[in-house]
């Protein structure tokens, strides 16, 4: 069992919140993961889980396709700001082949510098509130 971070951005800030990630079937060589996290983060209380599967993995751990059993969700993630489109459409294919709709894709735009004084927060839960009411 392994600690996992997620980041992400709400209304243009970066936010976090921490979960656990565990292999669903512990005999099975599959990359296929339950994540945990505990909402609100401020006060966990409620665990909400996911399916993370790995679909596919470049041999340099460069990019990743990952997906889930419902195929309703999807992600293309790479550990560089900007990805080869021959890249992105190899992936978008193999998407494809293993039936997920990915018209529903979206690419997050990237920018070449991190802007100046973001980082990840220390705090913990407060936008968990603030996206209950659109803010």
């Amino acid at each position: 069992m392994g600690r996992c971070m997620c980041l992400m951005r709400l209304n243009g800030k970066k936010d976090s919140i921490e979960g656990t990630a565990y292999k669903a079937d512990p005999k099975s060589d599959e990359a296929k993961l339950k994540v945990k996290f505990y909402v609100p983060p401020f006060l966990p209380i409620i665990p909400v889980t996911g399916d993370y599967w790995v679909l596919y993995i470049d041999e340099d751990y460069q990019y990743v396709l990952v997906g889930g059993p419902t195929k309703k969700y999807l992600w293309i993630l790479c550990r560089q700001k900007h990805m080869d489109e021959e890249i992105y459409n190899m992936l978008e294919q193999k998407a494809k082949d293993l039936g997920y709709d990915v018209s529903k894709l979206h690419k997050t735009p990237q920018s070449d510098s991190t802007p100046e004084g973001e980082h990840v927060p220390q705090e913990k839960g407060f936008w968990w509130i603030k996206s209950l009411f659109g803010k």
